[in-house]
């Protein structure tokens, strides 16, 4: 299942952890699923001297990229936050914003998307396996 993740500006390790784990599981309330990427700003971690450029090139890819003021991520960089972004082909998205020159990763799991989602809801838990 692709989807995307990092509002607590940890994607990095997210995506290093869902790299080498044998199963991943994601966890989240209802009101987090969509049917199509792209509702919720997509989180992007940059260097931060490359911080303009990278937001130049998501403007080129569609996005309304905006500078999260105050966040540092644990791996010492700064999150631009992309906004409006029409996702219609998460991996080829994913690939091409990691292609960017400055940007550390995306927070587009959609090359290693979860394999079971634990989804909260009203009237109780709800399991999707891949």
């Amino acid at each position: 299942m692709q989807m995307i993740k990092g509002g607590g500006a940890a994607l990095t390790r997210e995506k290093i952890i869902a790299s080498v784990a044998e199963k991943f599981i994601c966890i989240a309330d209802a009101s987090k699923q969509v049917d199509i990427l792209g509702k919720f700003p997509l989180p992007v971690e940059v260097i931060p001297m490359a911080r303009s450029a990278v937001a130049r090139q998501l403007v080129k890819l569609g996005g309304r990229p905006e500078y999260r003021q105050g966040v540092v991520t644990d791996n010492g960089n700064v999150i631009l936050d992309v906004h409006g972004m029409e996702i219609l082909d998460p991996i080829a998205m994913e690939n091409a914003i990691n292609a960017i020159p400055g940007v550390v990763t995306v927070g587009l799991f959609a090359n290693r998307g979860a394999d079971v989602a634990l989804i909260g809801t009203p009237d109780g838990v709800k399991t999707i396996v891949k």
